[in-house]
């Protein structure tokens, strides 16, 4: 195996794994799974999303989502409000909400900070250079971006690589 081919399989092993550990992690904060935590996550930077383009985000399919937002209508997460289309709803938060929101934001934060923990910061600073050139390249449509963006922590990110601006 080459050294391109072992950088590509270590890049996809680090992905997983710390797609499963972020899961885990926020799993102790919420009992649902699926994408609840990147609604929940979605709606707390974008408040005022439709279902419509809250399904687009997190990729469900539309009875799916409206679904999701029944349900975390019903444990007081998420709150239906007049929008301006008037044929639409907009979905905002509760305070609740907005709490579970910042803790399920702290845990994935902690999970990818701890991951790091073997680097100096001059290694982290390379790595973020690096991350950056590859996550530039990976959005085809603006919804894609998005996607991407769905559980990052936008305030952040002050420099997004991908062009562009999330919802």
């Amino acid at each position: 195996m080459s050294g391109m081919d072992r950088t590509t399989n270590l890049l996809g092993a680090v992905a997983l794994a710390l797609t499963d550990q972020i899961r885990a992690a926020m799993a102790q904060s919420l009992a649902q799974g699926g994408e609840t935590a990147a609604a929940i996550i979605v709606l707390g930077y974008a408040p005022g999303l439709s279902v419509e383009i809250l399904r687009q985000v997190i990729d469900r399919s539309h009875p799916g989502t409206v679904r999701l937002v029944d349900r975390l209508a019903r444990e007081g997460l998420v709150e239906r409000r007049k929008a301006k289309d008037g044929r639409a709803v907009a979905l905002h938060l509760t305070d609740t909400g907005k709490k579970l929101r910042a803790k399920l934001m702290a845990d994935r934060l902690d999970t990818l900070d701890a991951s790091l923990s073997a680097l100096s910061d001059n290694e982290r600073e390379t790595l973020g250079e690096l991350l950056a050139k590859v996550l530039s390249t990976l959005p085809e449509t603006e919804m894609d971006k998005h996607r991407i963006c769905r559980l990052c922590s936008v305030p952040t990110c002050k420099d997004c690589p991908i062009p562009g601006h999330a919802i």
